[in-house]
Parts: structure tokens; sequence; C-alpha cells
């Protein structure tokens, strides 16, 4: 559950408020394009980022609409979608990849068009391990690929995702500036300092942000707030996790996180959580969570 109310002096940047307050926001901009041109190491380099409208509805009433945590594009038109996944879903890659389809859709103009797109990346900062084959790998880029000729096929269509609980560098094996952006992401609510490897200008912006002294009695309220629903959401994960494991049996593994998704369902509903904030936490459809 991290430091107490009292001891702790930055946020915990997976909580959706200190995420969105952090990148989502054009006070913080700067902070984005740092870290997203920390992660292209030079392939993409961004100048400025334009903020887009999150929430996309489908082309009828009752297509499935996507709420996005940070949308934004650059000075070509190249889109960037971030977003931030607290916990596991067993279908967070088919989300993310319907979830692209709708910067893929929205580029189509009226009228005549020859179909030249403009490059979009969907880039996930997952607080959870999905490829537990190599405990080392944690940056994946994805692109479509020719398997014949083991080449990139279509360059336009990028999916990035860090698996954080793998980076593992302390202060003293950080080389890179993506180095150090992963580590003050993910160690920010443990720190009582800015660390003397952080001392870029960006960084001494980053931790002024993310210091609750420094918010608003309103945002203060937010943030506590964002703060409660991550640790119900960990607390409720956690709790089906040990009821799955009481049950034990390889066979039974699919059906006990199927029984853990729902469980989990369950609870957030109880919390008066929106149905569509359920179905982005769980990965289940609506549908299913609409008969539980």
């Amino acid at each position: 559950m991290g430091r107490s109310a009292i001891q702790e002096r930055y946020v915990n940047f997976y909580t959706d408020f200190a995420f969105k307050k952090l990148f989502g926001t054009e006070i913080n901009k700067d902070l984005l394009i740092s870290f997203l041109n920390s992660l292209f190491d030079g392939k993409e380099v961004i100048e400025d980022l334009q903020y887009l409208n999150v929430e996309h509805l489908g082309h009828a009433i009752a297509e499935r609409k996507a709420v996005f945590d940070v949308y934004c594009e650059n000075n070509k038109g190249e889109k960037f979608l971030i977003e931030m996944q607290k916990a596991e879903q067993s279908f967070f890659v088919d989300r993310s990849i319907y979830y692209s389809t709708f910067p893929i859709q929205e580029q189509a103009p009226k009228g005549k068009w020859n179909f030249e797109l403009k490059r979009i990346y969907t880039i996930g900062i997952l607080n959870f391990v999905f490829d537990e084959k190599d405990p080392n790998y944690m940056h994946h880029e994805v692109k479509l690929m020719d398997t014949y000729k083991k080449e990139v096929f279509f360059d336009k269509l990028t999916y990035i995702y860090l698996e954080m609980p793998k980076f593992r560098k302390g202060e003293d094996e950080l080389v890179t500036i993506l180095d150090k952006w992963l580590y003050a992401m993910k160690n920010l609510e443990s720190l009582l300092e800015r660390p003397k490897v952080l001392q870029d200008a960006i960084f001494k912006k980053f931790f002024e942000q993310a210091e609750i002294a420094n918010f608003s009695p309103e945002e203060q309220y937010d943030y506590r707030e964002s703060q409660k629903d991550f640790w119900d959401l960990n607390n409720v994960i956690d709790t089906a996790e040990r009821k799955g494991e009481k049950k034990g049996e390889k066979k039974g593994i699919e059906k006990g996180r199927k029984q853990r998704e729902y469980e989990i369902a369950r609870n957030l509903l109880a919390m008066n959580m929106p149905i569509d904030s359920v179905c982005q936490a769980t990965g289940l459809s609506k549908e299913e969570i609409e008969n539980l």
C-alpha cells in the first residue's frame, strides 16, 4: 500500500489522478514530450504536442465507446495514445489494438481520400507482468511484420508495452534518460527527496508537480480519492488471487482467473464504479458484467 499519508511526499504515479496530472495536462506537456522522446531514442523526435479529446464514440449509438487516458498528436499529425494499465486483464492487448482503431478511422476526411495514414503510437505503461518467459525483457515494441521476410511490413502502426515490475535498476545503474524516467515513475511514491541522479531540469519540474504539498485543497482531495481507488483495486485483486491459490489445481487456473475477474467486477460495482470503467479494469465485456 506504500507509505502512510503522513510520510509520503510524492504521489503514486500509477493512480489515475497522478498519471493524468503529470502526463495529461497542458502545463506539464513538456514532461510527456521528454518521456516520449526518451522512449523513441531518436527514431521519432517530438517538438510539440496537442492534447485531443479522450472520449471516442462508435459510428452508431449502440457501438461501444473508448475512453483513453492520454491522447495527443504532434505537429506532423501523428497520434500518440498513452495508457496506464494498473491491473492485469485477460485481453489487454486486444483492448489496446481495439483502441488504436479509433485514431485510424478518424483520419478519414469527408469526400475523396487516398487512404494515406499518419503514424499511430499506442503506448501502454503496465503495472504488471504479462510475459513471464523472460524476466529481463520489459520494453516491447510491436509492428506489423512480414513473417517470411522477417521485416516490418507496415511502420505506421506501433505498439509499445512497458512491463514496469521488470524494471529493477538502482540509482547507480541509470544511464539513459529513459532509465531515469522509468526509475522516477516506478519509485516516485516511495521517495522522500529527488535523487541526485535526477537533477536534470525536466525532473526538477516532474518532482515539483508530483509533490502533494504543492496541490490545491481540491487537488489533494481528488488525489486521495484516486489513491483510495488504486488501493481498493489492489486489495480486491490480492484477495481474489489468494482465494484462487487455495483452490489450486493446474487445470483450474484459467477458470480461477475468470472467477477472479468476476469477483473483482462485483467488488468494483459495489463501490459504484461505472460499468465502462469496470470493463477497462477487468477486461470483461459489458454483457458479462451486466449478467453477474
